[in-house]
């Protein structure tokens, strides 16, 4: 049997390694930056770093904590689960942020440490673990959206390299991303095994970016044309013909992060109640004065925090059998639906402070509010849309098929 003194030590371990975090934050965290966003991620474009954000950037890059589990043999963190949960809380806890993310975090990466080689992770991992490169995702095409494996977009074997020619839609940031993860066909005799996982560099020549405004008035996606764009073959990832497997798995990252099921997060700003409780006003008792309001901003409440632990306890789930699986689709599904849902809450209780597009008489909170509220309404397409999450619920998790 286990002595006393053996037990405690991984919790004592785990102690010092928190009085580790909190001095590190204390002498790297920039108090300037406190509540301050991620620019690297920004849908609306990178933002110019100030002294402190690249102070803060470069910091936590060199300490391999923006991707804490990452194996350190790349750059990453090297951290246990235990420990990326003590950093999460002591980051939280004096309101730093994590300046590492963007597509190259949330899906490629991952993806990449998987099915990619020795020389393929030391290339690209580091530059994703410092914060230093934007990827974008060429994976949607004007005719293969939710039909995905209809790809057209053709990468013709010369020796050595291929040319690429084709075209990709709803690419997110294309216009300033370094770097594009593509899935390119490269046989057209079989539909799914003639598709292969390409990384393509977006400076190289034939490949021009055409940004699509949105009814938000941002232009966060574009259209990506390929015109004999020359790829090393070094850049092929996997073999040729297992694209579609690797695309699959990265769509996994890609929607349990969109469902914010990546992180013990807080949905930003102000609680609804406290939001309600400003522009509705409050009774008698400091409730909510609005009681159909209020029991819908407490069920609002009860199914974030149901999906938080849900999406906490699926996380650890597929960090013990080495990975994301189908059920991504449900936390993509549930996740970006409860956020609609907010968006919706937070425009009514507003009122006529809530329908404002520019002008006087509306902070910049209001303004963030609308176009928030009109960005989300894409939230349940892309990354799969809902009607195809509920598809891959029935068929991969239900176990339904089709009979005809």
């Amino acid at each position: 049997m286990a002595t006393a003194a053996a037990m405690e030590r991984p919790a004592d371990a785990l102690d010092d390694f928190r009085a580790e975090v909190r001095d590190w934050l204390a002498a790297n965290f920039p108090p300037s930056l406190k509540g301050k966003g991620n620019a690297l991620a920004s849908v609306e474009g990178p933002t110019r770093e100030t002294p402190d954000m690249t102070a803060w950037r470069e910091a936590m890059g060199a300490k391999g904590w923006g991707v804490p589990t990452w194996p350190k043999d790349y750059g990453g963190g090297g951290l246990s689960r235990a420990q990326a949960k003590v950093l999460g809380d002591e980051m939280a806890r004096v309101g730093a942020w994590n300046p590492i993310g963007g597509m190259g975090v949330m899906m490629f990466g991952p993806t990449l440490l998987e099915y990619g080689s020795e020389a393929q992770k030391h290339e690209h991992i580091p530059p994703i673990a410092k914060g230093e490169i934007r990827w974008c995702q060429g994976y949607s095409e004007p005719n293969a959206g939710s039909d995905l494996a209809n790809l057209q977009t053709f990468a013709e074997d010369k020796g050595d390299y291929y040319i690429v020619n084709g075209q990709k839609t709803w690419t997110s940031g294309g216009q300033w991303a370094d770097k594009c993860f593509c899935l390119v066909r490269t046989d057209k005799s079989d539909k799914h095994k003639g598709i292969s996982f390409l990384l393509i560099d977006m400076d190289a020549p034939g490949v021009e970016v055409k940004p699509i405004k949105m009814i938000s008035g941002m232009s966060p996606f574009c259209e990506t044309f390929f015109t004999d764009v020359k790829v090393p073959k070094e850049n092929l990832v996997g073999q040729e013909g297992q694209g579609w497997t690797i695309g699959k798995r990265l769509l996994q990252h890609e929607r349990t992060n969109l469902s914010g099921g990546g992180a013990r997060l807080q949905m930003a700003g102000p609680s609804l109640a406290d939001l309600a409780k400003q522009h509705v006003g409050t009774d008698e008792s400091g409730a909510i004065a609005d009681k159909d309001l209020r029991a819908r901003i407490a069920k609002w409440e009860m199914d974030w925090r149901t999906f938080q632990l849900t999406a906490m306890r699926v996380m650890a789930e597929s960090k013990a059998v080495g990975g994301v699986s189908e059920v991504s689709s449900i936390l993509k599904t549930v996740g970006t639906e409860l956020g609609q849902e907010r968006a919706e809450l937070i425009i009514e209780i507003k009122g006529l402070q809530g329908l404002g597009w520019e002008g006087e008489g509306f902070s910049d909170t209001d303004l963030h509010d609308v176009r928030a509220w009109l960005f989300g309404k894409a939230t349940t397409i892309y990354g799969g849309s809902t009607e195809v999450q509920n598809n891959i619920i029935a068929k991969r998790i239900l176990g339904m098929l089709d009979h005809q």
